[in-house]
């Protein structure tokens, strides 16, 4: 953690919704005008999409059929936390983008599905903004959680994350349900012990709750609408927030637990709002004196 370089973190699965996250911040840093230095997760994949399944197919030939993005063994871990520790430490890095699709690798001439060089980051930010798999890791080797000054956990129910999922890889990238299905399970071990233990971690976790019946999210049909749905929000150490200030914002909301505030689905953007301004102000304010103690 760093007063002069301070690091946001949102950490969530594939189909989680931390893109809807990220923009609710990128709203933010332009009201406040704060200049963040952006971080896409996916840019530390180990090896680009073409690879990506070379290796997918010597693993399942030599029977393993879990080998997936969300394992050690296909992502930079260690870069990804000497990047969090230098720029904490003195506000730089490096960083590159992977080009999902054409769109995206037009600009740069490149085929999707490939990584851009790496590039330093901008000088003078005033913070570094993840979003990603892995914001919050933890292995035997690296300890990436203990370097972010605020850890956002996005983990709606497995049966929505997995309609989310099935939804954006079926409409957007072109995939069968086959194919996605097949994706699911040869990721769930890797779900199970690198995605999920994270959130122990976080700071603040949103959790979308559907109240509609997802029971079988492999036939669904759409993704159930933020009016359908409840966003469970809960706060490691809820010292510090206001909670009667957002009970009185946030219209129909309640608390569930003392450090658990439950709130409409369609008001999970407000509730990030005002849950997240003032942290950013905190973080600003701080950064700010320990930039005129030097």
């Amino acid at each position: 953690m760093s007063q002069r370089h301070p690091i946001i973190a949102i950490t969530g699965s594939s189909g989680a919704g931390t893109s809807s996250v990220t923009r609710t911040f990128e709203q933010i840093f332009r009201r406040e005008k704060v200049r963040a230095a952006i971080i896409e997760g996916d840019s530390f994949h180990r090896y680009d999409r073409k690879e990506m399944r070379q290796r997918q197919a010597e693993a399942e030939a030599a029977g393993n059929e879990h080998f997936s993005h969300f394992g050690p063994e296909n992502n930079l871990f260690a870069e990804l936390a000497e990047l969090f520790c230098r720029y904490g430490e003195s506000g730089s890095g490096c960083r590159r983008r992977y080009l999902h699709d054409a769109a995206e690798a037009a600009p740069y001439g490149q085929e999707p599905g490939t990584f851009t060089p790496w590039e330093d980051l901008p000088a003078d930010t005033d913070m570094l903004f993840y979003e990603g798999l892995h914001g919050a890791v933890v292995t035997p080797e690296v300890n990436i959680a203990r370097h972010p000054d605020l850890l956002v956990g996005v983990v709606p129910v497995i049966n929505l994350e997995w309609i989310q999922k099935l939804w954006r890889d079926k409409h957007v990238r072109g995939y069968s349900t086959e194919a996605v299905t097949d994706t699911i399970l040869r990721r769930m071990p890797d779900y199970v012990n690198y995605i999920v233990p994270q959130f122990a971690h976080t700071h603040v976790n949103f959790q979308r709750v559907p109240v509609v019946d997802t029971s079988n999210p492999f036939i669904a049909r759409d993704i159930p609408s933020a009016d359908e749905s409840l966003c469970v929000i809960r706060f490691a150490d809820p010292k510090g927030i206001d909670f009667p200030y957002l009970l009185n914002m946030v219209h129909d909301s309640w608390m569930s637990r003392a450090n658990t505030i439950v709130v409409p689905g369609g008001k999970m953007e407000l509730a990030m709002q005002l849950i997240f301004t003032p942290f950013i102000w905190r973080m600003m304010e701080r950064r700010q004196r320990a930039l005129g103690a030097l």
